[in-house]
């Protein structure tokens, strides 16, 4: 599914998010706080525009993805960067790894996130940190009914004007429909060895930032 909407993909999803996909991508950054040779292993990266705020801050950054048709699409772009193809569930890299290990609308893809969760937990340095930026579910009783009512019917109607694989967004709103809430992904991530679990709204809910640590 993802290698049928690799070509446009960042473009959809600008149209899709009304352009705050831009600012979340920021927020992401900022809570990563990558240094100068530090190593950040960016999953579900796709063509690896979430990774390019961490190269400019001097880490080393490694774009991972499942999706072959992304890696191609990101290393034509960007042929400097290390793709590399791998399974978030089984990840192709030794324990205590990365710094940082961060992962931006990609989670809720992952047929089981929870052991997912253990394994960039495993190739994080102790005292490394995660950052899950995922849809979730606006506080806002209004804004939440608006939300629902835009992902069921507008955001469909939306891909398949400017989406090469419509069908794809389809599944896009019933997986953030179906994703858990706040808490409960904080739970999730302390279910998997993440401690100092916290996390923050971005757009009212729309999205949440969770960020966990590594214990020494």
């Amino acid at each position: 599914m993802f290698d049928g909407v690799a070509e446009r993909y960042d473009l959809t999803n600008d149209v899709l998010s009304l352009g705050q996909d831009r600012r979340w991508r920021k927020e992401v950054a900022r809570a990563v706080d990558a240094r100068p040779a530090q190593k950040i292993l960016d999953l579900a990266a796709g063509t690896a525009t979430s990774s390019l705020p961490f190269t400019r801050a001097g880490a080393y950054v490694v774009p991972c993805d499942f999706s072959l048709g992304m890696l191609r699409v990101g290393k034509r772009r960007h042929s400097w960067l290390p793709f590399t193809a791998g399974d978030a569930t089984r990840l192709p890299f030794k324990d205590d790894t990365f710094d940082a290990v961060t992962i931006s609308f990609g989670l809720r893809n992952v047929q089981d996130f929870d052991r997912a969760l253990r394994e960039m937990h495993r190739v994080t340095k102790p005292g490394g940190r995660v950052v899950v930026c995922e849809f979730s579910h606006p506080t806002w009783a209004p804004l939440r009914t608006v939300y629902t009512e835009y992902l069921m019917r507008a955001l469909p109607a939306v891909a398949r004007a400017v989406s090469s694989n419509p069908d794809a967004y389809v599944y896009l709103a019933e997986s953030i429909r179906a994703w858990p809430d706040q808490p409960a992904l904080a739970e999730r991530l302390r279910a998997a060895g993440w401690s100092k679990v916290a996390w923050r709204n971005l757009s009212g809910g729309i999205v949440a930032l969770h960020r966990g640590f590594k214990q020494d």
